[in-house]
């Protein structure tokens, strides 16, 4: 029995590097309370700020037999979207994070991940899946670590010894029991690279981080009406979408492997956005131009939100110079 459960595995290891993932490792599905006493905790501080949807389903974060009571597995992959350039900065530009460069990578996973789910039906015809690309109630970065394909760095980020931090993560929930793999230990060490360039101090402990203080939550999940506090604003550093500081700065990302990808290289080459170009921008243009981009989750409005917010920050600067 356990020679097929490992043959098994293998199985779907093989389908995963087959269809393009760098990364798979598989957990035993269960239910998670240490991790989700620490979520809980988190959620008591306050640090998800706005984002009062992590507060449902609760019982789904805790235990993922909630979700598929059948669930015996749970298979998570990683995909890199790491590509050479860097961002052209200038005064009247505004930096986008590295994954929204190329195309939306839900639009992209979700067939890659079919070629895996193919090869369960073919171990188990009678098998049941589900699966989740950044969606649902899955903390895809806590079964990433259980499945042994990453440590969770200072920053919260998933790293792997060999890609770095810069992938996708997808979770596929299976009813077919394959064998396990243990999680690899922490290799952050006594490095603080990450909580060091936080321009705004967001990574407010080892492992923890402050939502409201963090430049990523402003930019992107902050509904366009909030508007940015000067605390914030005035440590944006061009950033207008999104924010790679603490990833930029991460030792282990040097061994980064360009992504396979071609849709997640830059639309166009380019890595930032003209300032004047969004303000006078028409949501008829802003659908076109970012249709499958993950620029279009913040919306035009808030965007527009985010290029106002870092004006003003730079207006106040030259005030004061």
């Amino acid at each position: 029995m356990q020679v097929d459960l490992s043959l098994n595995a293998e199985r779907v290891k093989q389908a995963a590097k087959k269809a393009g993932f760098e990364l798979v490792g598989i957990a035993k599905a269960e239910s998670t309370p240490e991790e989700y006493i620490q979520f809980e905790e988190w959620l008591s501080a306050g640090y998800h700020a706005t984002m009062t949807y992590l507060e449902r389903n609760t019982e789904k974060r805790k235990d993922i037999r909630a979700i598929m009571p059948e669930a015996k597995s749970v298979i998570v992959v990683g995909r890199s979207y790491f590509t050479p350039q860097n961002h052209e900065i200038s005064d009247d530009s505004g930096k986008i994070s590295r994954y929204a460069w190329g195309t939306d990578y839900h639009e992209l996973l979700p067939d890659n991940i079919q070629e895996i789910i193919k090869v369960l039906h073919t171990i188990h015809p009678d098998s049941t899946s589900k699966w989740y690309v950044d969606t649902g109630p899955v903390s895809e970065k806590q079964w990433a670590r259980k499945a042994g394909i990453g440590w969770q760095g200072k920053h919260s980020n998933i790293i792997s010894r060999d890609i770095g931090s810069w992938f996708f993560i997808g979770v596929i929930i299976t009813s077919i029991e394959l064998a396990h793999d243990q999680p690899i230990q922490d290799y952050c060490g006594t490095c603080t690279a990450c909580m060091e360039a936080c321009p705004t101090s967001a990574i407010v402990e080892p492992y923890t981080v402050d939502a409201g203080k963090c430049l990523s939550y402003w930019t992107i999940e902050a509904k366009p009406e909030i508007s940015i506090p000067s605390e914030i604003s005035q440590n944006m550093d061009q950033w207008i979408f999104g924010c790679d500081i603490c990833q930029d700065v991460c030792p282990w990302n040097s061994f980064s492997k360009e992504t396979t990808i071609a849709e997640f290289h830059p639309r166009h080459g380019q890595t930032t956005l003209l300032l004047n170009d969004i303000m006078s921008m028409e949501q008829s243009e802003f659908s076109d131009r970012f249709r499958k981009s993950p620029l279009k989750r913040t919306k035009l409005a808030g965007l527009q939100r985010n290029v106002e917010a870092l004006l003003h920050a730079q207006k106040d600067t030259d005030e004061h110079i």
